[in-house]
């Protein structure tokens, strides 16, 4: 296939913008940049300096800007949000499916150890699973017991915590308005920040009615921010932004220094760039690991100078707040000849350079020009910028006092050494080996015989991706037809014994039969006792739904069988003597797995239920047996959806088992 962009090129939008170092900035032109680009001539620099100093007085003329959002006591903890970390719900760093609860501890300890901890998290809740039924975004925050809890545990552990916003769920479920939603949504769970998802900015009165609700919230937009929203949006995502060659400047946090962005691209294995331009902007990452279910695990070299970094900007947050800020700070000639940038930060006596390794190879300097007396200290103690890593010097002018935070410092910085090693952590996806059945085939079961079967299988593509690995690795935004187009792939195996696959699918007669013979009650009943108030549903011969895994798994363990894999259910349907129930629903399939982040399943059949609106849904509508769906499976009884259902299989010793 021929694609009208490649994708492993940032985009025309995502490049920085070139600044023209004579006459008057251009301000149609700058205004609209995500990153000012550094001129690779030394000589240009100074001229450059000064235009991205006019061009800010300038812009804040016109936009009548006053910082006042910068100014609310509540809100002050954004300014020095160095790291936030993007994580579902469901990771099982942070939920323990074998525990059925949350493990926050667990998930800042490992944060700590590899990161130098986080200052804040986003907890993503909705997308990619939402669609599959009509619960609308509120419901996958409001139906998860204990996350007020969770959200608790997080603050109590010094961290701040964002929810997220999606304004394209309009095919769901209709409650009250947006803005009511979600205002009462920060207010209950006292929620810190909002996530803009798909979305630069929101509007005044969407801004005016959050704080209403809880005074201090800070919003944090997509990609982009619009010069004059700087004003009423604390934050900003800085998500697939092209740095120059030699680094540039973020225009957001040049136009107000306490305008937080956090850099991130989600696809990508080395993130040299972005670290690099954070570093030299004194702003902060995003630490996104699970990206909707995909594992994009950070490398030990950037995880240890994200822990780096993160260390020394917390403790000199005033002088990259306050300090006068010098970007592409003159260093000497050898520096400059060997890939080596610096920002330079001045306030009360000290001056701090924070320094970048372009290179591959450790520069052992000189970094800077001698000074006049004083004090220099190599902050990590390395003796050399590491290829690829950053550096840190800090001066001490004669009769200027040593801060009282850098003793604290050095000794925190002694544990965290470079780490050279620039691999990638691979994870693989183990699929859930089915326990045997232990009965005879229902009459009239389908028989998949044994042997090696090929089949074709058909799914969207999405960002979930499928089986093994990231579906748009080092790619920047996945645009149709990479997102959301229909593929196919190939899947091949054995069956060592025949296996038969019901007919039809469990209904709501059967599964009350099981539950009166056995007294089953799942562990996360919420959902499920709302199906059966009235102790059984009213449609008797409609198949089942509201049963999560466990459910499906018990029932057919009662039946003496088991759930089919998905390639046994897809051979059994291509026969075309599967029967659907009314209304259709997806079926359950024993293909789970799990790549110790994240649980998924893969779901068969397809249902009548569609979500429409937006393409970022789970499909609905009847499928024919070769396609499937991965679905990330929630905790704590959030996978039993009114769209879902199951039937059972039983392994044979020959075909004829079954009559």
């Amino acid at each position: 296939m021929t694609y009208a962009f490649d994708p492993l090129v940032p985009r025309p939008i995502d490049r920085q913008t070139d600044v023209p170092v004579t006459g008057s900035p251009d301000a149609e032109l700058l205004d609209e940049a995500k990153i000012f680009a550094g001129p690779s001539d030394p000589a240009e620099r100074p001229a450059w300096r000064r235009l991205l100093h006019e061009w800010r007085d300038d812009a804040r003329n016109r936009h009548d800007y006053t910082g006042a959002a910068y100014d609310r006591p509540a809100a002050a903890w954004a300014m020095r949000c160095y790291s936030v970390a993007q994580v579902w719900l469901w990771d099982e760093l942070l939920y323990s499916f074998e525990d059925r609860r949350f493990t926050p501890e667990r998930f800042i300890a490992d944060a700590r150890e590899r990161f130098g901890g986080l200052d804040a998290v986003v907890l993503w809740h909705a997308y990619p699973i939402i669609g599959l039924d009509e619960r609308n975004q509120w419901d996958f925050y409001r139906d998860v017991p204990g996350l007020s809890r969770l959200v608790e545990a997080l603050h109590d552990a010094g961290l701040h915590v964002f929810v997220d916003y999606n304004p394209w769920d309009v095919g769901t479920r209709r409650g009250e308005d947006d803005l009511t939603e979600l205002a009462a949504l920060v207010a209950d769970l006292d929620a810190d920040g909002v996530f803009l998802d798909t979305l630069k900015k929101a509007e005044p009165e969407f801004v005016a009615r959050l704080e209403r609700a809880r005074p201090g919230i800070v919003l944090e937009g997509e990609s982009k921010l619009p010069v004059e929203r700087i004003e009423d949006h604390s934050c900003s995502w800085a998500q697939f932004f092209a740095d120059s060659a030699v680094p540039g400047v973020l225009r957001a946090h040049w136009y107000e220094r306490r305008h937080m962005q956090h850099h991130v691209r989600r696809w990508h294995r080395d993130h040299t760039e972005e670290l690099h331009s954070a570093w030299l902007n004194g702003v902060g990452v995003m630490v996104w690991e699970v990206v909707f279910g995909v594992w994009v695990g950070w490398s030990r070299r950037d995880a240890a100078t994200v822990r780096r970094m993160v260390t020394v900007q917390r403790a000199v947050g005033d002088l990259l707040l306050g300090g006068e800020w010098t970007p592409l700070a003159e260093l000497t000639d050898e520096a400059e000849a060997a890939g080596v940038y610096a920002s330079r930060w001045e306030l009360g006596g000290l001056t701090l350079w924070t320094v970048v390794n372009r290179g591959e190879e450790d520069y052992p300097g000189p970094v800077v020009r001698a000074s006049d007396g004083g004090r220099l200290i190599d902050l990590f103690g390395d003796g050399v910028v590491p290829g690829r890593g950053i550096g840190a010097l800090l001066h001490i002018a004669p009769g200027a006092a040593e801060p009282a935070w850098l003793p604290e410092l050095l000794e925190a910085l002694r544990g965290m050494p470079h780490d050279p090693d620039a691999r990638f952590p691979h994870r693989l996806a183990i699929r859930r080996t089915p326990e045997p059945s232990t009965g005879a085939a229902e009459p009239g079961a389908v028989v998949v015989p044994a042997g090696p079967y090929v089949l074709t299988v058909r799914y969207r593509a999405r960002e979930t991706g499928m089986y093994q690995g990231a579906p748009y690795v080092d790619e920047w935004k996945p645009l149709p037809p990479r997102l959301h187009d229909a593929r196919t792939l190939q899947r091949d195996g054995e069956l060592a014994a025949p296996v038969a696959v019901a007919a039809s699918e469990v209904t709501n007669a059967q599964f009350a039969e099981f539950l009166e013979a056995t007294g089953y009650r799942p562990a996360e009943p919420h959902r499920f006792l709302a199906h059966w108030a009235d102790g059984r549903p009213s449609a008797p011969d409609e198949p089942v739904t509201f049963v999560d895994l466990d459910d499906a798994r018990a029932y057919c363990a009662w039946r003496g069988g088991r759930l089919p894999t998905e390639d046994e259910w897809q051979l059994a349907g291509e026969t075309g003597l599967l029967r659907r129930g009314e209304p259709a629903v997806w079926n359950w399939t024993e293909s789970e797995h799990s790549d110790g982040r994240t649980r998924f399943v893969m779901l068969k059949g397809g249902c009548d239920y569609r979500a429409e609106g937006a393409d970022w849904y789970v499909e609905g509508g009847r499928r024919d047996p070769a396609y499937s769906v991965k679905l990330l499976l929630p905790g704590l009884g959030l996978a039993r959806s009114a769209t879902v259902g199951f039937r059972c299989a039983w392994d044979l010793s020959t075909v004829e088992e079954v009559r």
